[in-house]
């Protein structure tokens, strides 16, 4: 079940649309972005930067919000990205290759806005889809 308001489903959100403005509305300006493959970030403009590559790297960049858990001071949200790769990003490499993955994301609140934030993603399986194997 989704929670009737979840900052991290409107972050993703607007990512997925590429309001990359509004995440002054959902991050504080020092947030913390734990990532894998070497993109994590600190800072509201290096994730909005980090977005920027991404959604130039991976067209049709889709998180489906499945499940939300918010408290007063933490949201957790698991979704499923999809899009396709055609391009470079996080060090992988493909040209037109769909995905699809689960991911696992993690924010720790500071009044009503992101303050630190955990992204669990399956590497290994998303290169496995990227390289056709």
């Amino acid at each position: 079940m989704i929670a009737a308001h979840s900052v991290l489903k409107s972050l993703l959100g607007a990512g997925d649309a590429g309001d990359l403005d509004a995440f002054d509305r959902y991050m504080h300006e020092d947030v913390i972005v734990h990532a894998p493959a070497g993109l994590s970030t600190r800072g509201v403009d290096s994730e909005r930067e980090s977005w920027r590559k991404a959604r130039a790297a991976m067209p049709g960049l889709r998180h489906e919000v499945v499940d939300v858990l918010v408290t007063s001071s933490v949201e957790a949200a698991r979704t499923v990205v999809t899009g396709t790769f055609d391009g470079t990003y996080g060090g992988l490499s493909a040209q037109g290759r769909r995905f699809k993955f689960e991911q696992a994301v993690f924010a720790h609140m500071r009044d009503g806005k992101i303050g630190e934030m955990w992204e669990i993603v399956d590497v290994a399986h998303l290169r496995e889809q990227l390289s056709g194997d």
